[in-house]
């Protein structure tokens, strides 16, 4: 072996990256190339009367002006009613883009207003109507991608409930009368739009009898099946083509592809899509609002008795798939005799809702760690004591009653309980520390790869998914794990859907753990091919063989050796006599392997203001088996920073009448660096039984418990509890000041 797992890899593709040489969705710029633009709604609900594109066809350089009468609504394009502020009614299609953009302003919508439910608990009214007609439920849900293991069934009487989640073993009213201390409270988070830097991009390319798609997306095979599935097509006439994707945090699966796909064959010429950032916020599929009540029980000496949650979560104008998630992991974390978790996810007049970064589990953790926090705090227990006397772990149930698998909740929480961040910790004036733990459920896919030894002894490593977090770099340190060889002896190559091996879509923490493990498999197979040439010329068993360093050799007898690239020219030269060195992986994972972290914030609050200040972060995640070290503290690191935007500062707002008011960066807070501290990161290693040397995907988890984690320091702080994110600063001023204490 080469030792090249656990030591740190610069990305493959860091250096394109870094320079600018690297080519997104919006680079691909083709001869003859149409420009597409929507036309939105700006009502929130409305019903479309008349849409008047005489102006807009006349204008020059228009080629024409689309309706979903002309090429279907395509998931996306309304059709005689719109759903929310921001929704597609037409799309114009001409020979640039600022061309088609004021033509776009020339088209004449007539609408007649509708009324428009925003408020989420006024469409679980039982008199509310309809928010979605029922011909247009059931679409896809992007959180559902993620591949996490949730139980969601939407079977409600109630007219705008689309998922539903129930989960309950013992008794939840005896569990509380056992209990000396109860935290009954309501929390709640908003929506969040994923704050990429790259807005979607699509490009379509007609042939004779086929088509290609140059698109920024997590998973180039989810874009064929949807294209061809709402166009029509056979999957080997569609051609996807997932170019480089500049953020993506679940936004990303399948979005402008099937209206630039259907403009194309229209047309016959290619036609690119690139969405303004206004137009991207207002059709984003942004994370979900959560409003979560719980009601916790402990006896005096901090053992849980009882846990009850009702969650409400707002899918907006379409199916979501989150509430699932977000019920099983709150019931799922800490061991309690009498459990009750509801969950419903409802249907709105606002922006359809979707994955983001472990959706569902920073909103179901966000109120669970607040309750557990206030409940440690009501019993004067330390954090870390009172969570360990109830985390979970193997063999333990989860809210279905299914066992969990092997996890690391109790490593990750022992292993902050004695860092020294905590240990060492000094407060300063109004400054105070906050803990809470988080995981994720992991997600699973089938998964293929191929490993090919080229005629020079290099390794070539085919896969089909979409590289957004240096997967790549972490694809070929395995494989030059299993031959022996460094990382620059290997190329990985991620090709397109009609010449790369199947892969899922890149979310839910589960590309390395799927596709890397179907990359081990398939290095393995063609180190095993090239140990049995080996075999014929050493004379020897191939079972006494290995391989270091580009050489096969006896074990015990390193002299009487073969060198790899020896063997390789026989199978790749005219009139070779040797069957290529081609090896293949196909993994079909039933189980995932859960991930947990705990993260301890480090907070100052002015007391004359209200702001908060994060001033140190400890982040401590399993990780199974770390690979690449530098890829997963990146990963920790950018959770961490995704967790304070959403605790100090992002929110989605809408109007009383469902207009998006947070619709640009100018309204819409992401954390600055100056808001992020320094992160201290330690990873605790507890292998998965399946993936590639007992890695897990490592995505999600760093993204979940920073929020409560904050949100109790304010309250080590100052001794004032805020339940609502973000932490605007009067509401900590509120807070301090006792009011809804």
């Amino acid at each position: 072996m080469s030792g090249a797992i656990g030591v740190a890899q610069r990305r493959l593709e860091g250096g394109d990256k870094a320079s600018g040489r690297t080519a997104y969705a919006a680079d691909v710029r083709l001869s003859g190339a149409l420009h597409a633009e929507f036309v939105t709604s700006p009502y929130a609900h409305a019903r479309v009367t008349s849409v008047d594109s005489s102006a807009a066809q006349a204008m020059p350089g228009v080629v024409g002006v689309f309706t979903a009468d002309d090429i279907g609504t395509l998931g996306l394009l309304a059709k005689g009613e719109v759903f929310y502020a921001g929704q597609p009614v037409a799309v114009v299609v001409a020979d640039d883009r600022r061309a088609a953009a004021d033509a776009a302003e020339a088209v004449r919508v007539r609408y007649e207003r509708l009324p428009a439910i925003v408020d989420p608990r006024l469409a679980l009214r039982a008199d509310a109507a309809k928010v979605l007609p029922d011909e247009l439920r059931s679409q896809r849900a992007d959180a559902g991608a993620h591949g996490a293991d949730a139980a969601q069934h939407a079977s409600s009487a109630r007219v705008n409930v689309c998922g539903e989640s129930h989960f309950a073993r013992g008794n939840i009213d005896e569990g509380m009368r056992l209990a000396d201390v109860v935290v009954a409270q309501r929390y709640r988070i908003p929506a969040l739009y994923q704050g990429y830097l790259e807005p979607h991009a699509s490009v379509a390319v007609p042939d004779s009898d086929s088509l290609t798609i140059y698109t920024t997306t997590q998973g180039q095979f989810a874009v064929r099946e949807e294209v061809c599935s709402m166009l029509g097509l056979p999957e080997h006439r569609v051609r996807v083509v997932a170019m480089t994707v500049g953020g993506g945090f679940g936004a990303k699966f399948v979005k402008l592809e099937p209206v630039v796909a259907a403009l194309a064959l229209r047309t016959g010429q290619p036609v690119r899509m690139v969405l303004s950032r206004s137009t991207d916020f207002l059709q984003s599929r942004p994370g979900t609002f959560a409003e979560i009540d719980v009601r916790i029980g402990a006896r005096s000496d901090g053992t849980l008795t009882a846990l009850q949650a009702d969650l409400l979560m707002d899918a907006g104008a379409q199916e979501d798939g989150t509430v699932g998630i977000a019920a099983m992991m709150l019931g799922s974390t800490y061991r309690v005799p009498h459990l009750l978790v509801d969950g419903v996810e409802v249907l709105t007049h606002k922006t359809p809702t979707g994955a983001y970064r472990a959706p569902g589990a920073p909103q179901a953790f966000f109120a669970l760690e607040s309750a557990m926090d206030e409940l440690a705090r009501k019993l004067g227990q330390d954090p870390f004591e009172f969570r360990l006397r109830s985390a979970v772990q193997k063999g333990d149930p989860r809210a279905n009653g299914a066992p969990w698998a092997r996890i690391g909740l109790l490593e990750v929480l022992e292993t902050a309980r004695s860092h020294p961040f905590w240990q060492e910790r000094k407060k300063g004036e109004d400054e105070g520390y906050g803990v809470a733990a988080g995981g994720w459920p992991s997600g699973t896919e089938p998964a293929a790869a191929a490993c090919r030894i080229n005629g020079d002894g290099s390794i070539t490593v085919q896969v089909g998914s979409v590289d957004i977090t240096g997967t790549n770099t972490t694809f070929a340190q395995i494989a030059a794990e299993v031959f022996g060889v460094g990382t620059n002896a290997v190329a990985v190559k991620a090709g397109d859907t009609d010449t790369a091996p199947y892969s899922g879509s890149s979310g839910g923490s589960k590309i390395t753990f799927t596709v890397g493990s179907a990359v081990l498999q398939a290095a393995q197979d063609a180190r095993q091919q090239v140990l049995e040439m080996a075999a014929q010329e050493l004379e020897a068993s191939a079972s006494d063989l290995d391989m270091s360093d580009g050489r096969v050799f006896v074990r015990g007898a390193p002299s009487r050796s073969v060198n790899v690239a020896d063997l390789a020219r026989r199978t790749t030269a005219y009139g070779g006599t040797a069957a290529p060195l081609v090896g293949r992986g196909r993994i079909a994972i039933k189980r995932g392997a859960p991930g947990f972290a705990a993260h301890v914030a480090r907070v100052r609050v002015d007391r004359r203001t209200g702001e908060v200040q994060p001033i140190g972060y400890l982040a401590v995640q399993d990780v199974g088996r770390t690979i690449n070290p530098m890829a997963v503290e990146g990963q920790i690191r950018g959770g961490v920073a995704q967790s304070i935007g959403r605790a100090l500062g992002e929110e989605m707002r809408w109007g009383d009448s469902g207009q998006l008011l947070s619709a640009s960066f100018l309204d819409y807070a992401l954390p600055r660096a100056s808001d992020v501290p320094p992160i201290e990161v330690a990873l605790v290693e507890v292998p998965s039984e399946q993936g590639p040397f007992g890695a897990k995907g490592v995505g999600e988890p760093p993204a979940v418990p920073g929020a409560a984690a904050v949100v109790n320091a304010v309250a080590d702080a100052t001794g004032a509890r805020v339940r609502e994110l973000p932490l605007r600063p009067e509401a900590v001023l509120r807070a301090m000041s006792g009011e809804g204490q």
